[in-house]
C-alpha cells in the first residue's frame, strides 16, 4: 500500500494562559493522499488556522508527529526543514497583510527563490517570476507594481505565485478566498483547481465557508475546539452527516427555497466549552441536544461507522 503524502498522528499545539493550558489543537489525526485535497471546516476558534500552521511548523507542535511520505518533520534540524519548505508552502488568509508593502510584485515571487537559492543569476530568476505571474493570470506590466496599488483578487494571486515559487508538493491554503469578493472567490478557487490538476498538487484548504468547500475538497476534517469530530469524503459527509456538530454546520445554510419562507431556523443552545484546560468529555455536549450523562465522561476517539466515514460521538450511526 503507497505511503500517503501527509500523515498526521496525535498532533497537539498548547498554549501558556494565566489560566492554563489552551488546547488549540488537541490530538488530531488526519491523512492526505497525493493529489487530493483535505477541507478542514468549523467555526472561528475552533483550531482551524492553528492546526495548518503547525502541521507546517510555523508553529512548533507541543507533541505529535506529522509525517511526509514517511518522514516526520517535526523531527528535522533547520537545515532539513529549510529544504522541506520547498515542498510544503503555505497561502494565507489576508491578501495584505500578508505581502511585505516595501516590496514589488516580482520582489515578493523572488524572495522565496531567493532563500532557497534555486538559480544562480538574477535573469533566471526573474525569467522564473513572469513564468509564475503568467500562471496565476498576472499582467506583465504589475511587476514593478506595489500591493497598495492592486486589488484583493490580484494580491491573492501574488500570494499563489509566491507559494509556487519552489515547485512545492503540498500547499496549506488558510482560508484564502474569505476576504474576496464573490466573483474573485470563483476565478481563485477555479485557479487553485486548475493548479492541482497540472501540477498534481495537494492541499489542506481550510476554510468557514461550508459552500466553498464541498467545491474544492475530496474529504473534509471538521473541527471543534481543537478536536476533529468528523471525518469523510465530502459527497458522504453532505449526504449522511453523522455529528450533532456537523448536522448544525449543514444546517446553518442558507438556501434559495420560497418553500422554507416562515420557518425559523433551528440554533444551538448551551454556552461553549473553555478550551483552557478542557474537562474530559466531549467538548460539544454543553450544545448538543443528544448528550446524556455517557458524553461527560472519557475523551471522545474517532470511530468508523462506515467506509472511510469517522465521527467522534458514541451515539452517531
Amino acid at each position: 500500500m503507497a505511503t500517503p503524502m501527509l500523515e498526521i498522528k496525535h498532533l497537539k499545539k498548547y498554549f501558556s494562559t494565566p489560566a492554563g493550558q489552551l488546547h488549540a489543537v488537541d490530538d488530531v489525526n488526519l491523512t492526505i493522499e497525493a493529489g487530493q485535497t483535505l477541507g478542514v471546516v468549523g467555526e472561528s476558534g475552533c483550531g482551524k488556522s492553528t492546526l495548518g500552521r503547525t502541521v507546517l511548523r510555523l508553529l512548533e507542535p507541543t507533541s505529535g508527529e506529522v509525517l511526509y511520505n514517511g518522514q516526520d518533520i517535526t523531527k528535522f534540524n533547520r537545515k532539513q526543514m529549510l529544504a522541506a519548505r520547498q515542498e510544503l508552502q503555505m497561502i494565507f488568509q489576508d491578501p495584505y497583510a500578508s505581502l511585505n508593502p516595501r516590496l514589488s510584485v516580482a520582489e515578493i515571487i523572488a524572495e522565496p527563490l531567493i532563500v532557497s537559492k534555486k538559480y544562480k543569476n538574477k535573469k533566471e530568476m526573474y525569467e522564473r517570476v513572469g513564468q509564475l505571474m503568467e500562471t496565476v493570470g498576472l499582467a506583465p506590466r504589475l511587476m514593478n507594481s506595489y500591493p497598495h496599488e492592486l486589488d484583493g483578487g490580484r494580491r491573492q494571486r501574488i500570494g499563489i505565485a509566491r507559494a509556487l515559487a519552489t515547485d512545492p508538493r503540498f500547499i496549506v491554503c488558510d482560508e484564502p478566498v474569505s476576504a474576496l469578493d464573490v466573483s474573485i472567490q470563483a476565478q481563485i478557487l477555479n485557479l487553485l483547481m486548475d493548479l492541482q490538476d497540472q501540477q498534481g498538487l495537494s492541499y489542506m484548504f481550510i476554510t468557514h465557508d461550508l459552500s466553498v468547500v464541498k467545491h474544492i475538497s475530496s474529504h473534509i476534517a471538521v473541527m471543534y475546539l481543537g478536536q476533529c469530530v468528523e471525518y469523510a469524503e465530502t459527497e458522504e459527509l453532505f449526504a449522511h452527516p453523522a455529528h450533532p456538530y456537523t448536522q448544525a454546520l449543514l444546517a446553518a445554510i442558507p438556501v434559495i427555497d420560497i418553500t422554507r419562507r416562515g420557518k425559523r431556523w433551528e440554533t444551538l443552545q448551551g454556552e461553549v466549552t473553555s478550551p483552557v484546560n478542557p474537562a474530559p468529555g466531549c467538548r460539544f455536549a454543553p450544545r448538543c441536544k443528544y448528550a446524556c450523562e455517557g458524553c461527560h465522561e472519557g475523551n471522545m476517539e474517532l470511530r468508523q461507522i462506515s467506509a472511510g466515514h469517522w465521527v467522534a460521538c458514541p451515539y452517531a450511526k
